[in-house]
């Protein structure tokens, strides 16, 4: 097996307090990122109309994003191996504030498409420098609180950005939604260089070391269930917008209430989790996946009913938005000594799943009606859950974090 040099942090006293507020703006950072990247989902009429294309060719936004992310997240630090980490994520912050604003005044699908890779490539560089900077931020002894605290800003986000995306489109124009974005998160480039601390690279990356990260003891069968949960509820949320205009007298104040009730669950679930997760993050791997499957099907076989959508969508925000904080901690405790590379594997995973999710969601829709997306997602949710909880069973020797000078 290959062997790594153990990531090149120290070790924070016990009684030195963490910097919260730079784990405030890369919190934020994270939320406007993902926040951006699912914008369309909760404007897909509007941008469908505005860029004359059909509402599956604008979902298309999303696939776009995730396909850059998918060749950026393994190959960015093999790209940038010396380069400090918080440098990164300035450019990336301005990478993200320039394809914002380019999608503001895009006359049509094509430029919109072009500039959505930046953003792709923003993203992919935080998440998969995420874990490295938090455990830079708070220290190692400090890895799950630090990993809970920043990944907020981005499960915040993922059940958020839809109704966030309604509610702006409500009260103004698309287009003017996506400038907004732009320009804070320009504003915010400035206080990551100035709040966040030098982050030097946890370790030169390859594709050999990524290789031999999946080699570990239940790695891969992780990452795999990882995959398919992601899978399938974007098979589900990426047109959950869809979903919600078939029920019957449906308007657009109801569906705004639905996605806010998805995004308050998402916030509940973020916090509940976020502080148990560390102590039981092998459990909320199998329950996270299993709950929203249901939760997912109820959505269409409830649709008569506004009440028991509203507890569905709930619920499922509750459980997706813990996900990444259930990932992430499950990376830092299975290999502390491969946060970078972890984190990596874990975005390669996230972005090839909202690609597929967000390309083949869109044939189904367009083709044989929202039905069937929900109906595979649910399955596909199933098996990931399956196979997270078959991988937690697998024992391995996990390096010792909290040891490395």
């Amino acid at each position: 097996m290959t062997t790594t040099a153990p990531i090149p942090v120290t070790v924070t006293s016990p009684a030195e307090r963490i910097r919260y507020g730079a784990l405030v703006v890369v919190m934020m950072l994270s939320f406007l990122l993902v926040t951006a990247e699912f914008l369309p989902n909760g404007m897909l009429t509007e941008m469908a109309a505005g860029l004359g294309v059909t509402p599956g060719q604008a979902g298309q936004t999303v696939t776009v994003t995730a396909l850059v992310g998918l060749f950026v997240a393994p190959t960015v630090g093999m790209v940038f191996p010396r380069l400090d980490r918080r440098s990164l994520l300035v450019w990336m912050a301005l990478a993200a504030a320039a394809s914002n604003l380019i999608v503001a005044i895009a006359p049509n699908l094509i430029l919109v498409l072009l500039a959505r890779f930046f953003l792709g490539a923003a993203l992919a560089t935080f998440w998969s420098m995420s874990i490295t900077v938090a455990v830079r931020i708070a220290g190692p002894e400090r890895l799950g609180r630090a990993v809970m605290f920043t990944s907020a800003g981005t499960s915040l986000a993922t059940v958020a950005g839809v109704p966030v995306g309604v509610i702006l489109s409500e009260m103004m124009d698309w287009r003017a939604v996506f400038a907004l974005a732009g320009i804070v998160t320009g504003l915010l480039a400035i206080a990551l260089r100035t709040m966040l601390p030098p982050v030097p690279p946890a370790q030169v990356s390859s594709f050999s070391l990524l290789l031999d990260t999946i080699r570990r003891p239940g790695v891969g069968l992780g990452l795999g269930g990882h995959v398919l949960v992601v899978l399938g509820h974007f098979l589900a949320y990426t047109y959950i917008r869809i979903a919600l205009e078939r029920m019957p007298d449906i308007d657009a104040g109801t569906i705004v209430m639905l996605l806010a009730l998805f995004g308050i669950g998402g916030l509940i679930g973020n916090l509940t989790i976020g502080l148990v997760i560390d102590r039981s993050f092998r459990f909320f791997a199998v329950l996270a996946p299993a709950v929203i499957a249901v939760t997912v099907a109820a959505t269409i076989l409830f649709s008569g009913s506004v009440l028991g959508v509203g507890i569905a969508v709930f619920v499922w925000g509750f459980f997706f938005a813990s996900w990444l904080i259930v990932v992430n901690t499950w990376v830092g405790h299975r290999m502390p000594d491969r946060l970078e590379a972890g984190g990596s594997l874990v975005v390669v995973g996230f972005q090839a799943a909202i690609m597929v999710a967000a390309g083949a969601g869109g044939i189904l829709v367009d083709s044989i009606g929202v039905e069937p997306s929900y109906a595979l997602g649910a399955a596909v949710l199933v098996v990931g859950a399956v196979l997270f909880g078959v991988s937690n069973r697998v024992r391995g020797t996990v390096p010792d974090i909290t040891a490395v000078e």
